[in-house]
């Protein structure tokens, strides 16, 4: 997961919108420029690039099942996106999330994030899910506080769990409730996550 900061009150406007086909080169590009940095999240430790077809792919899979796939358009320009996958394949598993979340390198520390990161925690919660979990680089001090700051806690530590770039990576695993959590038993869904990135757009400068 990418690095963010604060915004400043001079930023251009960013608007929150769900991806769309026409993005797909530049959510390549932010990921394959994250890739060769080698610091991320534990998925960023792959050695083939991500492909504009797969990326297609998996956006399709993502609308199917109601999931949310955002990014966010500064004056135009695709500055970051951001994401959630089923934690597990398992039914027990069906009210959690993993997330990843990205932000382009020419657009650091203008609070791409801090758009990106709360509009992808609403849109998962309005879908009915109750956890979403992250996985982040522990060198990446600056998207640990970008999670912290928006309600994730550190619940985890896996040691030297990725190699890449000629070292051990290890990775802090994040947790954050959704709605009302644990609180009570899920009820029936009335608002997919699909009607709520359509009919709405997250707009902050």
């Amino acid at each position: 997961m990418s690095p963010d900061g604060p915004p400043t009150a001079s930023d251009p406007e960013v608007i929150i919108r769900p991806s769309s086909d026409p993005d797909v080169p530049a959510m390549v590009a932010i990921y394959a420029h994250h890739i060769r940095r080698g610091v991320g999240d534990v998925g960023d430790f792959e050695e083939d690039p991500l492909h504009p077809d797969d990326l297609k792919r998996r956006r399709k899979a993502m609308r199917k099942k109601r999931l949310p796939h955002l990014v966010a358009d500064r004056d135009g320009v695709v500055a970051g996106y951001a994401y959630a996958v089923p934690f597990r394949k398992r039914p027990a598993y069906r009210y959690t999330l993993k997330h990843s979340i990205y932000v382009h390198h020419e657009h650091l520390n203008a609070g791409i994030g801090r758009r990106l990161l709360p509009a992808l925690i609403e849109a998962c919660a309005a879908g009915g899910y109750r956890q979403m979990i992250g996985y982040i680089d522990a060198q990446n001090e600056a998207s640990l506080r970008l999670h912290e700051a928006c309600g994730f806690v550190r619940v985890g530590l896996l040691p030297a769990v990725g190699y890449k770039y000629g070292r051990w990576s290890d990775s802090v695993m994040v947790q954050r409730a959704l709605g009302t959590g644990s609180t009570d038993q899920p009820g029936t869904w009335t608002r997919s996550v699909e009607a709520l990135v359509a009919g709405h757009e997250w707009v902050g400068k």
